[in-house]
């Protein structure tokens, strides 16, 4: 049966997003995650749409590898290492979060130091066998594992990098044995042996949870072809998340920012700050021609040594619960009331949050919320702020636009983490924002960033479903070649990126493509002799790739050193399988004026005064239209608070553009 519909379903922590492709139309769907078991959702989701499994093709963003991690619920795993370095998980880098305190920073490992198991076996750092793995010794191993009933085996010996041989002896009595497998060589062949093997170790912890994950929802979704985004900016099979479950630890968020790159392109518009606010948490990021990525990712403290979207996550989102700290002040998040019970204003609890604080400031209108499908309740808003507003001495009202300011203070700290703090000019740059609750929080942090122009996209409460649609397949592959740049030969060079593109090829081919589908793109981690960090440059002629690493070293780091000898320590490859992906189209221009969209009005508390403002239907409005600010756009998946100074103009693509009047 033919593949008729095209479904992106993006899986929050307080929302489960839906976006439907079908001859040429899109429709959308948002139903409340089910934490318990995220698939739920999504088989309610698709029950809903009416769809048949067999007509699927899926394209999953999951937060089920990052809420595993978060919450130290993955599965009971060991590590294989060579003897004598068994407690290397536990040693981990020089590098504390506070230089100067003098209590140590506690760790907490993902497993015990009985769990941790050293085999005889030497490989040196040039890949000869120093001493070789005895077969025999395996087999005690196999039967102490079973002992201890463990899932999943992390396996890192020491430059397996560079020659795994006993890697590959010991993986296959393993999985022969019917244990779950984490390679280094298969998941990060490159040197730096703490982070090779946290990385072999995080991913083993999180196989037992994606197999069963995608087990569940392959045997309910009987008949779909169904793929994974990963962090990266593209997805992967489900074959593959099993393998390699980490690299779908930022999987929903990067969504979102392949959909911002996308629309930026088709708008012309190629700097952009991405601002994805949803119910528990903010996710910002940074384009500059092209997404930005990063492989010096940590998710609570453990180091991901793989390429993804470089995201600054925080936790403030509608769903982030109000307080007072220990001295009094107002504080928001980074706890969460999540898909239950949620805010206030679900009728389940009396927890103030940021969307109860929109809602007592007429920021939100009840009738519409979720496009009318969702009840809430005003009066439980008022209920869970009265407490804190009697401790601050303030009415509810002042109480509530005193959380907003906290939320987008947080928010507007995030964003200066990955622009300013970079030496990026955010006068230059155009805020896209997206997420249930962006739309609320964007044009007042756009004036205190400097931002001169916003753009809440169409469809900006589902965005991150819908660039699933907009993604592509893509792996990555590396390999450590430590070498400096004038002492390897173009040939050398060019034969090494030979073999690791047969491998990229390879791979691409066991995903489903074939060679005219596949695409490659090589590069280098590069560093001035003597550094420890690398920048990565795209493969060209040894003349240009030195001049081009001076030029990002400047730009980067302020300062370069065009006599310094230019070390190689990695080489890469991105392959990415074309697909076929949804193209965005415009709507022709409208004479229409904006107040055929205008549905009522409601009062409006904004910086200590009520005043009525207008509520215009967004699915009303048409290109060419603008509103003049103060006033609501609503939309079924969320809603745009446009200020006084602010209007709104509608473009072709039905996109609001917030800008400041002059």
């Amino acid at each position: 049966m033919q593949k008729e519909f095209r479904l992106g379903i993006d899986t929050g922590g307080t929302f489960t997003d839906f976006v439907l492709f079908h001859r040429g139309k899109l429709s959308t769907l948002k139903l409340p995650s089910t934490p318990h078991n995220p698939a739920a959702a999504i088989l309610e989701g698709i029950k809903t749409l009416n769809l048949d499994p067999q007509q699927i093709i899926l394209i999953h963003g999951t937060t089920v590898a990052t809420n595993a991690l978060l919450e130290r619920k993955g599965g009971r795993i060991a590590l294989v290492t060579t003897q004598g370095f068994e407690d290397i998980i536990f040693i981990g880098r020089q590098t504390r979060k506070k230089l100067y305190s003098l209590i140590p920073e506690e760790r907490d490992p993902l497993l015990p130091p009985r769990l941790c198991f050293g085999l005889a076996e030497r490989i040196l750092a040039g890949g000869h066998i120093e001493k070789a793995l005895e077969e025999k010794d395996i087999y005690p191993l196999v039967n102490r594992l079973k002992k201890s009933k463990i899932e999943a085996v992390a396996i890192c010996f020491l430059h397996a990098y560079i020659n795994p041989v006993h890697e590959q002896l010991v993986a296959h009595h393993l999985r022969k044995a019917g244990f779950l497998v984490s390679v280094s060589h298969e998941i990060l062949p490159e040197y730096r042996e703490y982070e090779r093997t946290a990385l072999t170790g995080l991913n083993a912890y999180l196989m037992p949870v994606m197999d069963r994950y995608l087990t569940y929802l392959e045997e309910n979704l009987s008949g779909a072809k169904i793929w994974i985004m990963q962090s990266n900016e593209g997805f992967i099979s489900p074959q593959t998340v099993r393998r390699e479950p980490i690299r779908t630890a930022l999987s929903g968020p990067a969504a979102g920012v392949v959909a911002a790159d996308q629309l930026g392109q088709i708008l012309g518009l190629d700097q952009i700050i991405t601002f994805d606010m949803g119910g528990t948490s903010t996710d910002v990021s940074l384009i500059d021609g092209h997404i930005t990525r990063t492989t010096e990712t940590v998710i609570g403290d453990f180091p991901l040594r793989i390429p993804m979207i470089d995201i600054h996550t925080i936790g403030a989102g509608g769903g982030s619960l109000a307080y007072l700290d220990q001295g009094q002040a107002l504080r928001v998040g980074p706890q969460s009331a999540g898909a239950y019970p949620g805010p206030a204003c679900y009728g389940h609890s009396l927890q103030p949050t940021v969307t109860d604080a929109n809602l007592i400031c007429g920021r939100l209108v009840p009738d519409y919320f979720l496009g009318g499908r969702l009840k809430i309740y005003p009066e439980k808003s008022r209920a869970s702020l009265a407490p804190l507003a009697r401790q601050m001495n303030k009415s509810i009202e002042e109480t509530a636009e005193g959380i907003i300011r906290v939320a987008n203070a947080n928010m507007e700290k995030a964003i200066r983490v990955i622009s300013i703090e970079r030496g990026y000019d955010l006068r230059k740059f155009t805020l896209f924002s997206f997420g249930g609750a962006g739309g609320l929080h964007a044009a007042e942090m756009a004036v205190h960033l400097n931002i001169a122009r916003v753009v809440i996209p169409n469809l900006a409460g589902v965005f991150s479903a819908l660039g699933l649609l907009l993604a592509e397949a893509v792996k990555d592959f590396s390999l450590s070649y430590l070498t400096r740049l004038e002492d390897v030969s173009p040939a050398e060079l060019s034969a090494q990126f030979k073999k690791l593109k047969e491998k990229a090829l390879q791979e691409m081919q066991r995903e489903g493509f074939t060679t005219s589908k596949i695409k490659l793109f090589p590069s280098l981690d590069m560093r001035y002799y003597g550094q420890s960090y690398e920048i990565e440059i795209p493969y060209s002629s040894r003349s240009e790739l030195a001049r081009i690493f001076h030029q990002q070293h400047h730009r980067l780091y302020a300062y370069h050193h065009p006599e310094q000898p230019i070390e190689i320590v990695n080489l890469k490859v991105k392959a990415v399988g074309t697909f076929p992906r949804l193209k965005l189209k415009p709507y022709p221009p409208s004479s229409k004026s904006p107040e055929e969209a205008r549905v009522g009005q409601q009062l409006l508390y904004y910086r200590g005064q009520y005043q009525k403002v207008p509520i215009y239907r967004q699915s009303y409005l048409s290109p060419g239209m603008i509103i003049q600010g103060p006033a609501l756009i609503s939309a079924v998946e969320s809603t745009t608070f446009v200020p006084p100074v602010y209007q709104a103009s509608v473009d072709q693509y039905l996109n609001l553009v917030l800008e400041r009047r002059d």
